[in-house]
Protein backbone atom coordinates (compact mmCIF):
# COMPACT_ATOMS: atom_id res chain seq x y z
CA UNK A 1 0.00 0.00 0.00
CA UNK A 2 2.77 2.39 0.96
CA UNK A 3 4.56 1.71 -2.46
CA UNK A 4 1.00 2.40 -4.68
CA UNK A 5 0.29 5.73 -2.41
CA UNK A 6 4.44 6.96 -2.61
CA UNK A 7 3.75 6.09 -6.57
CA UNK A 8 0.75 7.78 -6.92
CA UNK A 9 2.05 10.97 -5.17
CA UNK A 10 5.28 10.93 -7.17
CA UNK A 11 2.46 10.99 -10.49
CA UNK A 12 0.49 13.78 -9.27
CA UNK A 13 3.17 15.74 -7.67
CA UNK A 14 5.91 15.60 -11.33
CA UNK A 15 2.63 15.55 -13.23
CA UNK A 16 1.31 18.71 -12.13
CA UNK A 17 4.76 20.25 -12.53
CA UNK A 18 4.92 18.85 -16.50
CA UNK A 19 1.64 19.84 -16.93
CA UNK A 20 2.01 23.71 -15.64
CA UNK A 21 5.65 23.90 -17.64
CA UNK A 22 4.39 22.58 -21.11
CA UNK A 23 0.98 24.98 -20.69
CA UNK A 24 3.89 27.96 -19.83
CA UNK A 25 5.56 27.39 -22.87
CA UNK A 26 2.74 27.16 -25.33
CA UNK A 27 2.32 23.06 -25.76
CA UNK A 28 -0.54 21.26 -24.38
CA UNK A 29 -0.52 20.49 -20.84
CA UNK A 30 -0.94 16.90 -22.20
CA UNK A 31 2.40 16.89 -24.31
CA UNK A 32 4.47 17.46 -21.03
CA UNK A 33 1.84 14.43 -19.48
CA UNK A 34 3.04 11.95 -21.83
CA UNK A 35 6.48 12.79 -21.96
CA UNK A 36 6.88 12.48 -18.34
CA UNK A 37 5.71 8.92 -18.37
CA UNK A 38 7.85 7.63 -21.36
CA UNK A 39 10.78 8.89 -18.53
CA UNK A 40 9.54 7.60 -15.44
CA UNK A 41 8.16 4.40 -16.99
CA UNK A 42 9.39 1.12 -17.20
CA UNK A 43 11.87 2.31 -20.37
CA UNK A 44 12.97 5.25 -18.68
CA UNK A 45 13.83 6.12 -15.41
CA UNK A 46 11.54 2.72 -14.11
CA UNK A 47 10.28 5.02 -10.93
CA UNK A 48 6.51 3.69 -11.48
CA UNK A 49 5.81 0.49 -9.20
CA UNK A 50 4.92 -2.92 -10.80
CA UNK A 51 2.25 -3.01 -8.31
CA UNK A 52 0.74 0.22 -9.94
CA UNK A 53 1.46 -0.52 -13.40
CA UNK A 54 -0.42 -4.01 -12.78
CA UNK A 55 -3.70 -1.38 -12.40
CA UNK A 56 -2.91 1.14 -14.88
CA UNK A 57 -5.63 -0.87 -17.03
CA UNK A 58 -8.50 -0.13 -14.82
CA UNK A 59 -7.39 3.32 -13.78
CA UNK A 60 -6.98 4.26 -17.30
CA UNK A 61 -10.27 3.30 -18.20
CA UNK A 62 -12.18 4.99 -15.03
CA UNK A 63 -10.05 8.37 -16.17
CA UNK A 64 -11.43 7.76 -19.70
CA UNK A 65 -15.05 7.16 -18.42
CA UNK A 66 -14.84 10.63 -16.66
CA UNK A 67 -13.52 12.44 -19.37
CA UNK A 68 -16.48 11.07 -21.80
CA UNK A 69 -18.85 12.02 -19.08
CA UNK A 70 -17.69 15.02 -19.51
CA UNK A 71 -17.93 15.09 -23.15
CA UNK A 72 -21.54 13.88 -23.43
CA UNK A 73 -21.67 17.22 -20.50
CA UNK A 74 -20.90 19.63 -23.63
CA UNK A 75 -22.66 18.62 -26.47
CA UNK A 76 -25.95 20.29 -27.26
CA UNK A 77 -28.61 19.10 -29.33
CA UNK A 78 -28.57 22.36 -32.00
CA UNK A 79 -25.14 21.57 -32.31
CA UNK A 80 -25.93 17.80 -33.32
CA UNK A 81 -28.20 19.01 -35.08
CA UNK A 82 -25.76 21.36 -37.15
CA UNK A 83 -23.15 17.99 -37.76
CA UNK A 84 -25.04 15.22 -37.92
CA UNK A 85 -24.60 13.38 -41.36
CA UNK A 86 -21.29 14.60 -41.58
CA UNK A 87 -20.52 12.98 -37.67
CA UNK A 88 -22.05 10.19 -38.95
CA UNK A 89 -19.34 9.87 -42.12
CA UNK A 90 -16.82 10.94 -40.00
CA UNK A 91 -17.27 7.54 -37.39
CA UNK A 92 -16.46 5.35 -40.44
CA UNK A 93 -14.66 7.01 -43.63
CA UNK A 94 -11.24 8.59 -42.40
CA UNK A 95 -10.72 5.27 -40.59
CA UNK A 96 -11.70 2.56 -42.98
CA UNK A 97 -9.92 4.52 -45.28
CA UNK A 98 -6.80 4.77 -43.49
CA UNK A 99 -6.86 1.01 -42.56
CA UNK A 100 -7.33 -0.07 -46.06
CA UNK A 101 -4.18 2.70 -47.08
CA UNK A 102 -2.03 0.88 -44.32
CA UNK A 103 -2.71 -2.82 -44.95
CA UNK A 104 -1.75 -1.85 -48.80
CA UNK A 105 1.74 -0.14 -47.82
CA UNK A 106 2.24 -2.68 -45.62
CA UNK A 107 1.90 -5.48 -47.68
CA UNK A 108 4.35 -3.68 -50.39
CA UNK A 109 6.74 -2.58 -47.68
CA UNK A 110 7.27 -5.38 -44.79
CA UNK A 111 6.15 -8.27 -46.88
CA UNK A 112 3.06 -8.79 -44.18
CA UNK A 113 0.38 -11.34 -45.62
CA UNK A 114 -3.16 -9.69 -45.78
CA UNK A 115 -4.41 -11.03 -42.38
CA UNK A 116 -1.12 -9.55 -40.44
CA UNK A 117 -1.50 -6.00 -42.45
CA UNK A 118 -5.02 -6.19 -41.66
CA UNK A 119 -4.37 -6.15 -38.02
CA UNK A 120 -1.54 -3.25 -38.47
CA UNK A 121 -4.22 -0.91 -40.67
CA UNK A 122 -6.96 -1.39 -38.05
CA UNK A 123 -4.84 -0.94 -34.87
CA UNK A 124 -3.64 2.18 -36.28
CA UNK A 125 -6.90 3.15 -37.82
CA UNK A 126 -8.28 3.67 -34.06
CA UNK A 127 -8.21 7.55 -32.74
CA UNK A 128 -7.28 8.62 -29.16
CA UNK A 129 -10.54 9.56 -27.71
CA UNK A 130 -8.66 10.62 -24.31
CA UNK A 131 -6.49 13.29 -26.13
CA UNK A 132 -9.33 14.36 -28.83
CA UNK A 133 -11.97 14.92 -26.00
CA UNK A 134 -9.73 16.68 -23.73
CA UNK A 135 -8.73 19.38 -26.88
CA UNK A 136 -12.28 19.62 -27.90
CA UNK A 137 -13.70 20.22 -24.74
CA UNK A 138 -10.88 22.98 -23.65
CA UNK A 139 -12.49 24.67 -27.33
CA UNK A 140 -16.03 24.66 -26.51
CA UNK A 141 -15.13 26.34 -23.10
CA UNK A 142 -13.45 29.03 -24.94
CA UNK A 143 -15.81 29.08 -27.61
CA UNK A 144 -13.60 28.60 -30.60
CA UNK A 145 -15.27 26.72 -33.23
CA UNK A 146 -18.65 26.41 -31.66
CA UNK A 147 -20.92 28.37 -33.97
CA UNK A 148 -20.49 25.71 -36.60
CA UNK A 149 -20.10 22.91 -34.34
CA UNK A 150 -16.85 21.99 -35.41
CA UNK A 151 -15.66 20.59 -31.90
CA UNK A 152 -18.95 18.31 -31.45
CA UNK A 153 -18.49 17.20 -34.75
CA UNK A 154 -15.09 16.02 -33.82
CA UNK A 155 -16.00 14.66 -30.49
CA UNK A 156 -19.33 12.56 -32.28
CA UNK A 157 -17.27 11.25 -35.23
CA UNK A 158 -14.17 10.40 -33.24
CA UNK A 159 -16.82 8.58 -30.60
CA UNK A 160 -18.01 5.59 -33.01
CA UNK A 161 -14.45 5.68 -34.72
CA UNK A 162 -12.97 3.45 -32.50
CA UNK A 163 -15.96 1.05 -32.29
CA UNK A 164 -15.53 0.33 -36.34
CA UNK A 165 -11.43 0.11 -35.79
CA UNK A 166 -11.77 -2.36 -32.94
CA UNK A 167 -14.46 -4.46 -34.49
CA UNK A 168 -12.33 -4.52 -37.84
CA UNK A 169 -8.97 -5.62 -36.05
CA UNK A 170 -10.96 -8.45 -34.11
CA UNK A 171 -12.09 -9.79 -37.81
CA UNK A 172 -8.50 -10.01 -39.09
CA UNK A 173 -6.86 -11.44 -35.59
CA UNK A 174 -9.70 -14.33 -35.88
CA UNK A 175 -9.72 -15.15 -39.11
CA UNK A 176 -5.45 -15.27 -38.88
CA UNK A 177 -6.09 -17.59 -35.43
CA UNK A 178 -9.01 -19.52 -37.28
CA UNK A 179 -11.62 -18.48 -34.53
CA UNK A 180 -14.97 -19.12 -36.44
CA UNK A 181 -16.02 -15.72 -37.17
CA UNK A 182 -19.17 -15.02 -38.77
CA UNK A 183 -18.30 -11.88 -41.13
CA UNK A 184 -22.17 -10.57 -41.39
CA UNK A 185 -22.58 -10.70 -38.17
CA UNK A 186 -19.07 -9.10 -37.18
CA UNK A 187 -20.08 -5.78 -40.20
CA UNK A 188 -23.62 -5.64 -38.98
CA UNK A 189 -22.62 -5.68 -35.33
CA UNK A 190 -20.84 -2.20 -35.74
CA UNK A 191 -24.09 -0.54 -35.82
CA UNK A 192 -25.87 -2.33 -33.77
CA UNK A 193 -23.53 -1.99 -30.93
CA UNK A 194 -23.72 1.59 -31.38
CA UNK A 195 -27.48 1.94 -31.11
CA UNK A 196 -27.13 -0.79 -28.11
CA UNK A 197 -24.38 1.76 -26.67
CA UNK A 198 -27.00 5.17 -27.24
CA UNK A 199 -30.01 2.94 -25.71
CA UNK A 200 -28.38 2.12 -22.84
CA UNK A 201 -26.54 5.45 -22.19
CA UNK A 202 -30.14 6.60 -22.41
CA UNK A 203 -31.78 4.34 -20.34
CA UNK A 204 -29.23 5.13 -17.69
CA UNK A 205 -29.54 8.45 -17.95
CA UNK A 206 -33.18 8.94 -18.09
CA UNK A 207 -33.06 6.52 -14.51
CA UNK A 208 -30.40 8.84 -12.95
CA UNK A 209 -33.28 11.67 -13.55
CA UNK A 210 -35.66 10.07 -12.13
CA UNK A 211 -33.33 9.35 -9.14
CA UNK A 212 -32.41 12.72 -8.50
CA UNK A 213 -36.17 13.84 -8.82
CA UNK A 214 -37.05 11.08 -6.03
CA UNK A 215 -34.30 11.64 -3.55
CA UNK A 216 -32.89 14.27 -2.30
CA UNK A 217 -29.13 13.79 -3.35
CA UNK A 218 -26.14 17.00 -2.93
CA UNK A 219 -24.11 17.78 -5.98
CA UNK A 220 -21.21 15.31 -4.74
CA UNK A 221 -23.25 12.14 -4.47
CA UNK A 222 -24.64 12.59 -7.88
CA UNK A 223 -21.46 12.83 -9.03
CA UNK A 224 -20.36 9.17 -7.64
CA UNK A 225 -23.91 7.52 -8.77
CA UNK A 226 -23.49 8.62 -12.12
CA UNK A 227 -19.60 7.71 -12.76
CA UNK A 228 -20.87 4.59 -10.61
CA UNK A 229 -23.68 3.84 -13.44
CA UNK A 230 -20.70 4.92 -16.24
CA UNK A 231 -18.63 2.18 -15.06
CA UNK A 232 -21.18 -0.68 -14.64
CA UNK A 233 -22.39 0.02 -18.45
CA UNK A 234 -18.51 -0.35 -19.77
CA UNK A 235 -18.70 -3.24 -17.94
CA UNK A 236 -21.90 -4.29 -18.47
CA UNK A 237 -20.16 -3.71 -22.69
CA UNK A 238 -17.37 -5.63 -22.23
CA UNK A 239 -19.72 -8.61 -20.40
CA UNK A 240 -21.80 -9.28 -23.42
CA UNK A 241 -18.69 -9.13 -25.97
CA UNK A 242 -18.76 -11.88 -28.19
CA UNK A 243 -22.76 -12.44 -27.54
CA UNK A 244 -24.57 -8.72 -27.99
CA UNK A 245 -21.82 -6.20 -29.51
CA UNK A 246 -22.74 -2.93 -27.19
CA UNK A 247 -20.46 0.00 -27.27
CA UNK A 248 -20.17 1.13 -23.74
CA UNK A 249 -17.84 3.91 -23.91
CA UNK A 250 -20.29 6.00 -26.47
CA UNK A 251 -23.21 5.14 -24.31
CA UNK A 252 -20.90 7.07 -21.27
CA UNK A 253 -20.98 9.82 -23.43
CA UNK A 254 -24.78 9.24 -23.95
CA UNK A 255 -25.51 9.29 -20.26
CA UNK A 256 -23.60 13.13 -19.71
CA UNK A 257 -25.64 14.43 -23.09
CA UNK A 258 -29.05 13.36 -21.48
CA UNK A 259 -28.20 14.66 -18.02
CA UNK A 260 -27.83 17.72 -19.74
CA UNK A 261 -30.28 17.85 -22.71
CA UNK A 262 -32.78 16.96 -19.94
CA UNK A 263 -31.63 19.72 -17.14
CA UNK A 264 -29.64 22.47 -18.31
CA UNK A 265 -28.72 24.01 -15.14
CA UNK A 266 -28.34 20.32 -13.86
CA UNK A 267 -26.01 19.40 -16.80
CA UNK A 268 -23.62 22.64 -16.36
CA UNK A 269 -23.34 21.93 -12.29
CA UNK A 270 -22.40 18.66 -12.85
CA UNK A 271 -20.14 19.80 -15.41
CA UNK A 272 -17.70 21.93 -13.16
CA UNK A 273 -17.37 19.23 -11.01
CA UNK A 274 -16.36 16.54 -13.53
CA UNK A 275 -13.81 19.39 -14.31
CA UNK A 276 -12.42 19.29 -10.93
CA UNK A 277 -11.93 15.56 -10.96
CA UNK A 278 -10.77 15.47 -14.46
CA UNK A 279 -7.74 17.29 -12.69
CA UNK A 280 -6.52 14.49 -11.23
CA UNK A 281 -7.68 12.09 -13.73
CA UNK A 282 -5.90 13.45 -16.26
CA UNK A 283 -2.75 13.92 -14.71
CA UNK A 284 -2.35 9.63 -13.63
CA UNK A 285 -4.49 8.97 -17.76
CA UNK A 286 -1.61 10.64 -19.49
CA UNK A 287 1.70 9.75 -17.37
CA UNK A 288 0.36 5.80 -17.71
CA UNK A 289 -0.27 5.96 -20.90
CA UNK A 290 3.19 7.91 -21.75
CA UNK A 291 4.72 4.45 -19.37
CA UNK A 292 3.20 1.87 -21.75
CA UNK A 293 5.94 3.27 -24.89
CA UNK A 294 8.63 1.09 -24.82
CA UNK A 295 11.05 3.09 -26.40
CA UNK A 296 13.25 0.30 -27.76
CA UNK A 297 10.10 -1.37 -29.50
CA UNK A 298 9.78 2.04 -31.32
CA UNK A 299 13.12 2.00 -32.53
CA UNK A 300 12.56 -1.57 -33.97
CA UNK A 301 10.11 0.08 -36.26
CA UNK A 302 12.54 1.98 -37.69
CA UNK A 303 12.13 4.53 -41.31
CA UNK A 304 10.05 1.89 -42.57
CA UNK A 305 7.32 1.76 -39.20
CA UNK A 306 7.49 5.91 -39.73
CA UNK A 307 6.37 5.46 -43.31
CA UNK A 308 3.51 3.22 -42.71
CA UNK A 309 2.45 5.45 -40.26
CA UNK A 310 2.45 8.89 -42.06
CA UNK A 311 1.04 7.20 -44.93
CA UNK A 312 -1.81 5.99 -43.00
CA UNK A 313 -2.50 9.20 -41.20
CA UNK A 314 -2.46 10.85 -45.12
CA UNK A 315 -5.01 8.88 -46.48
CA UNK A 316 -6.87 9.53 -42.90
CA UNK A 317 -6.92 13.25 -43.36
CA UNK A 318 -8.15 12.21 -47.00
CA UNK A 319 -11.08 10.47 -45.49
CA UNK A 320 -12.09 13.36 -43.52
CA UNK A 321 -12.07 15.98 -46.25
CA UNK A 322 -14.29 13.02 -48.16
CA UNK A 323 -16.33 13.43 -44.85
CA UNK A 324 -16.88 16.78 -45.07
CA UNK A 325 -17.77 17.36 -48.39
CA UNK A 326 -21.26 19.32 -48.38
CA UNK A 327 -20.62 21.14 -45.63
CA UNK A 328 -20.58 24.69 -44.33
CA UNK A 329 -16.76 24.77 -43.31
CA UNK A 330 -13.87 27.09 -44.94
CA UNK A 331 -10.69 24.86 -45.96
CA UNK A 332 -8.92 26.11 -42.65
CA UNK A 333 -11.69 24.39 -40.30
CA UNK A 334 -11.28 21.77 -42.60
CA UNK A 335 -7.72 20.98 -41.76
CA UNK A 336 -8.18 21.49 -38.32
CA UNK A 337 -11.00 18.23 -38.40
CA UNK A 338 -8.22 16.31 -40.31
CA UNK A 339 -5.66 17.55 -37.75
CA UNK A 340 -7.82 16.54 -35.02
CA UNK A 341 -8.34 12.76 -35.83
CA UNK A 342 -4.22 12.36 -35.90
CA UNK A 343 -4.02 11.53 -32.08
CA UNK A 344 -3.56 7.54 -31.99
CA UNK A 345 -2.59 6.41 -28.23
CA UNK A 346 -4.87 4.57 -25.89
CA UNK A 347 -6.67 2.02 -28.42
CA UNK A 348 -2.66 1.28 -30.09
CA UNK A 349 -1.79 0.61 -26.17
CA UNK A 350 -4.82 -1.41 -25.21
CA UNK A 351 -4.67 -4.39 -28.79
CA UNK A 352 -0.90 -3.28 -30.18
CA UNK A 353 0.47 -6.30 -27.89
CA UNK A 354 -2.83 -8.91 -29.22
CA UNK A 355 -1.32 -10.10 -32.22
CA UNK A 356 1.81 -10.98 -30.37
CA UNK A 357 0.11 -12.55 -27.54
CA UNK A 358 -2.00 -14.70 -30.35
CA UNK A 359 0.94 -16.35 -31.90
CA UNK A 360 0.82 -14.06 -35.09
CA UNK A 361 4.24 -14.57 -36.99
CA UNK A 362 4.89 -10.63 -37.09
CA UNK A 363 3.27 -9.66 -33.80
CA UNK A 364 6.72 -7.95 -32.75
CA UNK A 365 6.33 -5.51 -35.49
CA UNK A 366 2.90 -4.87 -35.17
CA UNK A 367 3.68 -4.16 -31.61
CA UNK A 368 6.78 -1.94 -32.70
CA UNK A 369 4.86 0.09 -35.37
CA UNK A 370 1.63 0.93 -32.73
CA UNK A 371 4.26 2.42 -30.11
CA UNK A 372 5.66 3.97 -32.81
CA UNK A 373 2.43 5.59 -33.46
CA UNK A 374 1.79 6.76 -29.98
CA UNK A 375 5.26 7.96 -29.21
CA UNK A 376 4.79 10.08 -32.78
CA UNK A 377 0.93 11.11 -33.18
CA UNK A 378 0.08 11.79 -29.52
CA UNK A 379 2.18 14.43 -27.89
CA UNK A 380 2.44 16.16 -31.90
CA UNK A 381 -1.20 15.60 -32.28
CA UNK A 382 -2.29 17.20 -29.73
CA UNK A 383 0.55 20.13 -29.72
CA UNK A 384 -0.97 20.14 -33.86
CA UNK A 385 -4.14 20.32 -32.43
CA UNK A 386 -3.84 23.36 -30.29
CA UNK A 387 -1.99 25.42 -32.66
CA UNK A 388 -4.45 24.83 -35.53
CA UNK A 389 -7.37 25.44 -33.30
CA UNK A 390 -5.95 28.33 -32.18
CA UNK A 391 -5.31 29.99 -35.47
CA UNK A 392 -8.04 28.47 -37.60
CA UNK A 393 -11.46 28.47 -35.58
CA UNK A 394 -13.36 31.48 -34.96
CA UNK A 395 -14.17 33.00 -31.81
CA UNK A 396 -18.09 32.78 -31.18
Amino acid sequence: MEVLALTLALIILLGLLASRFFSRIGFPGLFGLLLLGILIGPSGLNLISESFLNLSEDIRVIALIIILLRAGLGLHREAIRKVGSHALKMSFIPCVIEGVAIIFISQQLLGLSFLEAGMLGFILAASSPAIIVTQMLSFISQKKGTARGIPTLILAGSSADDVVSITLFSVFLGAYTGTNIDLTYQILGIPLSLILGAAGGFIIGIGLLKLFHYWKINATEKIFLILAAAILLKALGDLLKGTVPVAGLLGVMIIGFVLVDREPNLGYKLSQKFARIWLLAEIILFVLVGAQVDLSLSLQAGWVGLIIIMGGLLARSCGVYLSLLGSKLNLKEKVFCMVSYTPKATVQAAIGPLPLAAGVISGDIILAISVLAILITAPLGAAAIKFTGERFLSSD
